[in-house]
Protein backbone atom coordinates (compact mmCIF):
# COMPACT_ATOMS: atom_id res chain seq x y z
CA UNK A 1 0.00 0.00 0.00
CA UNK A 2 2.80 2.37 0.01
CA UNK A 3 2.30 5.10 -2.37
CA UNK A 4 5.68 4.31 -4.10
CA UNK A 5 4.59 1.02 -5.37
CA UNK A 6 0.93 2.03 -5.44
CA UNK A 7 1.30 4.60 -8.15
CA UNK A 8 4.51 3.99 -9.70
CA UNK A 9 5.07 4.02 -13.38
CA UNK A 10 8.73 3.75 -13.53
CA UNK A 11 10.26 1.93 -16.53
CA UNK A 12 6.56 1.21 -18.21
CA UNK A 13 6.54 2.16 -21.94
CA UNK A 14 3.90 4.70 -23.51
CA UNK A 15 3.16 6.05 -26.83
CA UNK A 16 1.05 9.44 -26.33
CA UNK A 17 -0.63 10.98 -30.09
CA UNK A 18 -0.16 14.92 -30.38
CA UNK A 19 2.60 14.51 -27.55
CA UNK A 20 4.79 16.85 -28.92
CA UNK A 21 2.29 19.95 -27.62
CA UNK A 22 -0.83 20.74 -25.22
CA UNK A 23 -2.56 18.33 -23.23
CA UNK A 24 -0.31 15.55 -24.80
CA UNK A 25 3.12 17.26 -23.86
CA UNK A 26 1.35 17.73 -20.35
CA UNK A 27 0.88 14.11 -20.15
CA UNK A 28 4.10 12.89 -22.02
CA UNK A 29 6.38 15.11 -19.28
CA UNK A 30 4.16 13.48 -16.40
CA UNK A 31 5.18 9.98 -17.91
CA UNK A 32 8.66 10.95 -18.44
CA UNK A 33 9.44 12.58 -14.91
CA UNK A 34 7.71 9.64 -13.27
CA UNK A 35 10.30 7.62 -15.05
CA UNK A 36 8.58 6.09 -18.23
CA UNK A 37 9.78 5.51 -21.78
CA UNK A 38 7.56 7.67 -23.49
CA UNK A 39 6.52 7.82 -27.55
CA UNK A 40 5.19 10.87 -28.88
CA UNK A 41 3.39 10.93 -32.35
CA UNK A 42 2.62 14.07 -34.10
CA UNK A 43 2.94 15.05 -37.88
CA UNK A 44 4.73 18.69 -37.13
CA UNK A 45 8.83 16.70 -36.89
CA UNK A 46 10.24 20.02 -35.42
CA UNK A 47 8.02 20.17 -32.64
CA UNK A 48 8.14 16.61 -31.77
CA UNK A 49 12.04 16.57 -31.74
CA UNK A 50 11.92 19.80 -29.83
CA UNK A 51 9.70 18.47 -27.43
CA UNK A 52 11.38 15.12 -26.89
CA UNK A 53 14.89 17.31 -26.12
CA UNK A 54 13.04 18.93 -23.47
CA UNK A 55 11.33 16.55 -22.33
CA UNK A 56 14.54 14.13 -22.05
CA UNK A 57 16.39 16.97 -20.33
CA UNK A 58 13.86 16.48 -17.73
CA UNK A 59 14.51 12.80 -16.67
CA UNK A 60 14.67 10.25 -15.43
CA UNK A 61 12.26 8.77 -18.52
CA UNK A 62 12.89 8.93 -21.67
CA UNK A 63 11.10 10.42 -24.60
CA UNK A 64 11.63 9.12 -28.09
CA UNK A 65 9.64 11.27 -31.11
CA UNK A 66 8.16 9.19 -34.16
CA UNK A 67 6.49 11.78 -36.87
CA UNK A 68 3.79 10.69 -38.33
CA UNK A 69 0.12 12.18 -39.96
CA UNK A 70 -2.52 10.48 -38.23
CA UNK A 71 -5.12 11.52 -40.71
CA UNK A 72 -2.60 9.29 -43.05
CA UNK A 73 -4.10 5.03 -42.54
CA UNK A 74 -1.30 3.89 -44.04
CA UNK A 75 1.43 6.19 -42.12
CA UNK A 76 -0.48 4.60 -38.99
CA UNK A 77 0.03 1.09 -40.37
CA UNK A 78 3.64 2.14 -40.57
CA UNK A 79 4.01 3.38 -36.86
CA UNK A 80 2.49 0.06 -35.68
CA UNK A 81 5.35 -1.61 -37.58
CA UNK A 82 8.09 0.67 -36.28
CA UNK A 83 6.92 0.43 -32.37
CA UNK A 84 6.83 -3.51 -33.14
CA UNK A 85 10.09 -3.26 -34.37
CA UNK A 86 11.16 -0.59 -31.61
CA UNK A 87 9.94 -2.41 -28.43
CA UNK A 88 8.93 -6.24 -29.66
CA UNK A 89 8.53 -7.14 -26.00
CA UNK A 90 5.19 -4.55 -26.36
CA UNK A 91 4.14 -1.27 -24.68
CA UNK A 92 2.22 -0.66 -21.62
CA UNK A 93 0.07 2.32 -21.79
CA UNK A 94 -1.54 3.97 -25.24
CA UNK A 95 -2.54 7.73 -24.98
CA UNK A 96 -5.24 9.00 -27.94
CA UNK A 97 -4.92 12.50 -27.79
CA UNK A 98 -4.42 13.78 -31.51
CA UNK A 99 -7.60 15.85 -32.35
CA UNK A 100 -8.63 18.38 -34.48
CA UNK A 101 -11.50 21.36 -34.19
CA UNK A 102 -13.99 23.03 -36.35
CA UNK A 103 -16.15 26.10 -35.74
CA UNK A 104 -18.34 28.46 -37.74
CA UNK A 105 -20.15 31.22 -36.93
CA UNK A 106 -23.07 29.60 -37.09
CA UNK A 107 -24.78 25.77 -38.34
CA UNK A 108 -26.31 26.80 -41.57
CA UNK A 109 -22.54 27.18 -42.65
CA UNK A 110 -21.07 24.61 -40.98
CA UNK A 111 -19.25 22.37 -44.26
CA UNK A 112 -18.92 18.95 -44.66
CA UNK A 113 -15.78 18.60 -45.29
CA UNK A 114 -15.18 19.55 -40.84
CA UNK A 115 -17.00 16.23 -40.27
CA UNK A 116 -14.65 14.24 -42.51
CA UNK A 117 -11.66 15.96 -40.40
CA UNK A 118 -12.52 15.95 -37.25
CA UNK A 119 -14.18 12.52 -37.48
CA UNK A 120 -11.40 10.64 -38.80
CA UNK A 121 -8.97 12.42 -36.65
CA UNK A 122 -10.37 12.33 -33.51
CA UNK A 123 -12.92 9.08 -33.35
CA UNK A 124 -11.50 6.68 -36.20
CA UNK A 125 -7.95 7.84 -35.66
CA UNK A 126 -8.72 6.10 -31.95
CA UNK A 127 -9.62 2.98 -33.00
CA UNK A 128 -7.02 2.64 -35.84
CA UNK A 129 -4.42 3.49 -33.35
CA UNK A 130 -5.36 0.81 -30.81
CA UNK A 131 -6.14 -1.69 -33.82
CA UNK A 132 -2.32 -1.40 -34.74
CA UNK A 133 -1.11 -1.27 -31.14
CA UNK A 134 -3.30 -3.82 -29.35
CA UNK A 135 -0.88 -6.78 -30.29
CA UNK A 136 2.01 -4.75 -28.35
CA UNK A 137 -0.11 -4.05 -25.46
CA UNK A 138 -1.75 -7.56 -25.02
CA UNK A 139 2.02 -8.53 -24.76
CA UNK A 140 2.71 -6.21 -21.72
CA UNK A 141 -0.52 -6.83 -20.28
CA UNK A 142 -1.61 -9.30 -17.15
CA UNK A 143 -4.16 -10.07 -14.62
CA UNK A 144 -2.79 -7.56 -11.71
CA UNK A 145 -1.24 -5.33 -14.13
CA UNK A 146 -3.04 -4.73 -16.95
CA UNK A 147 -1.77 -2.59 -20.23
CA UNK A 148 -4.01 0.33 -20.45
CA UNK A 149 -5.36 2.74 -23.37
CA UNK A 150 -6.39 6.48 -22.28
CA UNK A 151 -8.28 8.04 -24.73
CA UNK A 152 -8.61 12.14 -24.20
CA UNK A 153 -12.48 12.97 -24.67
CA UNK A 154 -13.50 16.17 -23.90
CA UNK A 155 -16.68 18.00 -21.55
CA UNK A 156 -18.07 19.07 -24.79
CA UNK A 157 -19.01 15.36 -25.11
CA UNK A 158 -20.80 15.38 -22.35
CA UNK A 159 -22.57 18.82 -22.29
CA UNK A 160 -23.45 20.75 -25.11
CA UNK A 161 -21.53 24.25 -25.36
CA UNK A 162 -22.43 27.49 -27.16
CA UNK A 163 -19.84 27.14 -29.33
CA UNK A 164 -20.89 25.99 -33.21
CA UNK A 165 -18.41 22.90 -33.14
CA UNK A 166 -21.26 20.01 -34.10
CA UNK A 167 -18.74 17.59 -35.32
CA UNK A 168 -16.06 18.17 -32.44
CA UNK A 169 -18.18 17.67 -30.00
CA UNK A 170 -20.12 14.28 -31.31
CA UNK A 171 -16.44 13.34 -31.92
CA UNK A 172 -15.53 13.19 -28.25
CA UNK A 173 -19.25 11.58 -27.41
CA UNK A 174 -18.05 9.01 -29.67
CA UNK A 175 -14.82 8.44 -28.07
CA UNK A 176 -15.98 8.38 -24.96
CA UNK A 177 -18.80 5.78 -25.59
CA UNK A 178 -15.85 3.54 -28.57
CA UNK A 179 -13.94 3.23 -24.54
CA UNK A 180 -16.46 1.69 -23.48
CA UNK A 181 -16.93 -0.76 -26.44
CA UNK A 182 -13.27 -1.22 -26.42
CA UNK A 183 -13.30 -1.82 -22.73
CA UNK A 184 -15.49 -4.76 -22.70
CA UNK A 185 -13.91 -6.10 -25.10
CA UNK A 186 -10.51 -5.44 -24.27
CA UNK A 187 -10.48 -6.60 -20.55
CA UNK A 188 -10.36 -10.34 -20.69
CA UNK A 189 -7.30 -9.91 -23.13
CA UNK A 190 -5.87 -7.72 -20.12
CA UNK A 191 -6.12 -4.37 -21.56
CA UNK A 192 -7.91 -1.49 -19.61
CA UNK A 193 -9.59 1.11 -21.38
CA UNK A 194 -10.65 4.91 -19.90
CA UNK A 195 -11.95 8.09 -20.92
CA UNK A 196 -10.75 11.21 -19.44
CA UNK A 197 -13.05 14.33 -20.61
CA UNK A 198 -10.78 17.64 -19.96
CA UNK A 199 -12.00 20.94 -19.08
CA UNK A 200 -10.50 23.83 -20.25
CA UNK A 201 -6.67 23.66 -19.98
CA UNK A 202 -3.70 26.17 -21.82
CA UNK A 203 -3.23 24.42 -25.40
CA UNK A 204 -3.09 25.45 -29.04
CA UNK A 205 -6.92 24.87 -29.76
CA UNK A 206 -7.99 26.82 -26.75
CA UNK A 207 -6.23 29.48 -26.91
CA UNK A 208 -8.83 31.44 -29.07
CA UNK A 209 -11.36 31.29 -26.18
CA UNK A 210 -9.82 31.44 -23.16
CA UNK A 211 -8.15 34.60 -24.74
CA UNK A 212 -11.84 36.02 -25.64
CA UNK A 213 -13.77 34.61 -22.81
CA UNK A 214 -11.50 33.21 -20.21
CA UNK A 215 -13.19 35.09 -17.52
CA UNK A 216 -16.28 34.15 -18.32
CA UNK A 217 -15.09 30.22 -18.78
CA UNK A 218 -13.46 30.45 -15.29
CA UNK A 219 -16.33 31.93 -13.48
CA UNK A 220 -18.70 28.62 -14.63
CA UNK A 221 -15.90 26.30 -13.01
CA UNK A 222 -17.03 25.49 -9.17
CA UNK A 223 -13.03 25.11 -8.23
CA UNK A 224 -12.63 28.54 -9.65
CA UNK A 225 -9.57 27.97 -12.43
CA UNK A 226 -8.96 26.13 -15.65
CA UNK A 227 -6.77 23.13 -15.59
CA UNK A 228 -2.93 23.03 -14.97
CA UNK A 229 -0.64 20.31 -16.50
CA UNK A 230 -0.64 18.50 -13.06
CA UNK A 231 -3.84 17.76 -13.32
CA UNK A 232 -4.22 15.96 -16.66
CA UNK A 233 -0.57 14.46 -16.01
CA UNK A 234 -1.05 13.29 -12.57
CA UNK A 235 -4.57 11.46 -13.70
CA UNK A 236 -2.89 9.75 -16.37
CA UNK A 237 -0.20 8.71 -13.76
CA UNK A 238 -2.58 7.53 -11.83
CA UNK A 239 -4.73 5.30 -14.42
CA UNK A 240 -1.63 4.04 -15.73
CA UNK A 241 0.02 2.84 -11.99
CA UNK A 242 -0.93 -0.08 -10.10
CA UNK A 243 -3.16 2.05 -8.30
CA UNK A 244 -5.64 2.51 -11.39
CA UNK A 245 -5.42 -1.38 -12.11
CA UNK A 246 -9.00 -1.83 -12.04
CA UNK A 247 -10.58 1.06 -13.53
CA UNK A 248 -12.09 0.09 -16.41
CA UNK A 249 -14.77 1.70 -18.75
CA UNK A 250 -14.84 4.99 -17.26
CA UNK A 251 -15.33 8.32 -18.46
CA UNK A 252 -13.72 10.83 -16.08
CA UNK A 253 -14.71 14.79 -16.08
CA UNK A 254 -11.52 16.72 -15.61
CA UNK A 255 -13.16 20.07 -15.55
CA UNK A 256 -13.19 21.67 -12.13
CA UNK A 257 -16.93 20.85 -11.53
CA UNK A 258 -18.00 22.99 -14.44
CA UNK A 259 -19.97 19.47 -15.96
CA UNK A 260 -21.79 19.59 -12.64
CA UNK A 261 -22.24 23.20 -12.25
CA UNK A 262 -23.78 23.62 -15.94
CA UNK A 263 -26.31 21.15 -15.01
CA UNK A 264 -27.29 22.47 -11.89
CA UNK A 265 -30.96 23.93 -12.52
CA UNK A 266 -31.84 27.15 -10.26
CA UNK A 267 -35.17 26.06 -9.33
CA UNK A 268 -35.71 29.83 -8.14
CA UNK A 269 -36.42 30.67 -11.94
CA UNK A 270 -38.35 27.39 -12.66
Amino acid sequence: MDIQSLFSISGKIAVVTGGGSGVGYMISEGFVKNGAKVYIVSRKAAVLEKAAATLNAMGPGQCIALPGDLQDVGRVAELGAELAELEPSGIDILVNNSGANWATRDLASYPDSAWTKVLGLNLQRVFTMTQQLLPLLERRGTRDDPSRIINIGSINGLTVTHLITPAYSASKAGVHHLTRVLAANLGGKHVTANAIAPGPFESHMMAATLKNEGSKIVSGIPSGRIGRPSDIAGLCVMLSSRGGSYINGAVIPLDGGSTIANQTYDHAKL
